[in-house]
């Protein structure tokens, strides 16, 4: 699964209650589509995202930033 889209703030990082330090964001995706009618379509969806692996990113995640999340087979996610 691949996900594209704009940050809507800067990402924030924040203690879980075991202490763990993990950063969240949100992106917007658009999408443009044309319905049966002919008409174009623009719609956009935000998705909230949290990051564990290290707080480090935040630091270049700021709004507007295009980024890319991908996982593989669940095993994992990363931000390009």
């Amino acid at each position: 699964m691949n996900i594209i889209g704009r940050l809507t703030k800067d990402a924030q990082v924040s203690k879980a209650p075991n202490g763990r330090e993990v950063v969240n964001f949100s992106i917007a995706v658009n999408e443009t589509y044309k319905n049966k009618e002919g008409q174009r379509i623009e719609r956009t969806e935000y998705v909230d995202c949290s990051y564990w692996l290290t707080p480090k990113v935040a630091s270049w995640l700021s709004q507007g930033l295009l980024v890319e999340l991908w996982t593989y087979k669940c095993k994992g996610m990363g931000i390009q």
